[in-house]
Formats: structure tokens, sequence, C-alpha cells
């Protein structure tokens, strides 16, 4: 069982009571990457949707023993997300539907990203951006874009709690997801990432149509839709009812979908989706991912990131691995598993 630490509103990271931090992450083979035209210190980030803004951690986590961060969705106006409880266990995983709860566009630029420069300036940030259509996501994008202050963008196409095209989330539209992704495209020349859902006949094509969009990167998994019932109640567990699927029991499904994209695509992948460890975390590089994001397991303990990180160093000693690059797309490299 995962255990999953909130109250009756929202997620929260756990409070660590003994006024500690792990010490600062020491290496000697090579973690740094150059990717988007920057270098990220490691492999690791925290995953959009489970550290706010980089705030809510800061008293539990030394973000000098991570690569970077993806922000809590942003949408045009604030939200107040979907109704108590948000998040249940399910098991070997965590089901959630927090309904993409945030203060709204102006409210980040004002506040949050202020407070970002500030105390997150060796983190390479991403901010994750969501809407109903597409001039929403263009919308958000003008107004950040006003604000500067964070590496790039993290298009979520596919949350299954806040859809409104005819059912479908965007990820699971190829048309409309390559309409959104070219119109940001247009706005700015930060590097965009598009995460996309599993639950498509051909992953590795919805990836390549991110790419030849304009994406710059694809992010590889959100949540599965999901559902528990209380045998007892008869009623849904989550306040709104169906939620999204994450933790341990996703890890697979999202390998397998890193390793799928990475035989249609050239550009970088984002791994997310499980993992709990660093061994995890190396099964998404060996598929083919250059970052990892870590998500669930925040919740569980704010500080598995950077144990994570230190953790892929030992890993990589132990295997006499010199630079993490070599780990990357390491799993069917044969010419017989490339198109």
């Amino acid at each position: 069982m995962i255990a999953i630490h909130q109250d009756e509103s929202r997620l929260v990271a756990v409070e660590l009571t003994n006024g500690s931090r792990d010490g600062l992450l020491e290496k000697s083979m090579k973690t740094e990457q150059k990717i988007f035209g920057v270098c990220f210190r490691n492999p690791v980030l925290l995953a959009g949707g489970t550290c706010g803004f980089g705030e809510e951690l800061a008293d539990v986590l030394d973000f000098d023993n991570i690569g970077g961060i993806v922000t809590k969705s942003v949408t045009y106006d604030p939200r107040g997300g979907n109704a108590a409880p948000r998040v249940v266990e399910a098991g070997n995983a965590m089901l959630n539907s927090v309904g993409l709860a945030n203060p709204g566009v102006d409210a980040v630029c004002s506040e949050k990203i202020p407070w970002m420069k500030e105390n997150l300036s060796s983190l390479q940030v991403f901010v994750s951006v969501a809407g109903h259509v597409k001039d929403e996501y263009c919308a958000v994008v003008k107004r950040l874009e006003e604000t500067g202050g964070f590496l790039g963008y993290e298009l979520n196409l596919s949350c299954p709690n806040d859809v409104k095209l005819g059912g479908l989330p965007f990820a699971l539209d190829q048309e409309a997801l390559q309409e959104v992704v070219s119109s940001v495209r247009e706005l700015t020349d930060r590097p965009i990432l598009v995460k996309l859902a599993p639950n498509v006949p051909d992953i590795g094509l919805v990836s390549r149509a991110a790419q030849v969009s304009g994406a710059d990167g694809v992010t590889l998994i959100n949540t599965i839709p999901g559902l528990t019932i209380n045998v007892h109640s008869q009623k849904a567990e989550l306040g709104a009812g169906k939620g999204g699927v994450s933790g341990p029991a996703l890890r697979a499904v999202g390998v397998h979908a890193v390793h799928c994209a990475r035989q249609q695509t050239t550009i970088p992948l984002v791994g997310v989706g499980g993992i709990m460890n660093e061994y995890d975390a190396v099964q998404y590089l060996l598929a083919g991912a250059s970052l990892v994001q870590v998500g669930t397991a925040t919740f569980a303990d704010p500080r598995t990131a950077q144990r994570i990180a230190r953790g892929i160093v030992t890993f990589c000693e132990n295997k006499g691995v010199d630079s993490i690059t070599d780990l990357i797309g390491a799993y069917g490299d044969e010419p017989e598993d490339r198109v």
C-alpha cells in the first residue's frame, strides 16, 4: 500500500520534525546533461502537480540535489479544484482527482514566479499549462511570456479530470493535440514538453505527432482513468467519482510508453509514472528517457527525489557506468528494434 498524506481539501507534503535534510549529493560519475540548451545537474525532476511551485517542499527538500521541477498546472482563471476527498489509496497505486486547483495565471505571475526566481535559481523549472480549449493554453502562455523567469513549459494535454473536447482529452485526439502544440509553438522560443496519456492505440505515433507539431520533448506518462467504490456506501471513494491512477502500478505502462516513443521520435523523452526508487528511474533511462520525474512517491516522503538521485549515482558506480548518458536508451538500441 502507498501511504498518502492529505487534508480534506488538498495534497500536502509531509512535515518532517527532525529539522535535518539529507546532505549534498556527492558524486564521482557524471550525472550532468545538456538538454534544451541548458545543463541539468542530474536527471531527477519533481513531477507536475506534486510539488506545487516549490514552496511547499522548500523546508524539507534540498533543491541542490535534484535536477529541476515541473510546477502544478496553471490555468487562465483560478480553480478551486474538485470536491474532497481528492486522493485515495488503491492497492499498489494512488487515485486522485484534484481538478487542476491553482491560483490562476495572474497570481502565478505576480506571486509564484517571483518566489521561484529568488529561491529556485539553481533549478531548471518547467511551468505546467492546462486549459479547456486551445485558446486558454495560448492565453496562459502569452501571460507567462511577459513574466519569464523559468526554462520552459510542460503542456498538460492528458489530465482525465478536466475535459471539454467532446469527452476526450487533447492527448487522445491527435488533430487537437497538434493544434494546441503548434499554436503554443508560435508564441514562445522556450522549450516545450508535451505530457501524454498512455491510453491510446499507439503512443509512439502520438509522440511523433507532438514532435512534428513543434514539441522539444515528450513527457510520458500521465495518469490513466480509474475508479474505486466503497462497498459499504456503494459510492465512489473520490469526491469527484473517477480519477487518475498513479504510483507503482503505473510504472510498467510508463516504461513501455517511453520505449515505444523512442522508436518514433528524435527529441528528449521524460519518463514519469511509479518511480519510487533508483531502480525504477534507471528502467526509464534504459528505455530511452533522458530525464525522469518523481510524483506520487513525494507524497509519502518529500525527500524521495534526492534519494533517488543519489541512488542512481551509487547504481552507476557499482555497475562501472561513467556517465548517465551511457544508460539512456541502452535497452533496445539494437538496429532491429529501431524504425
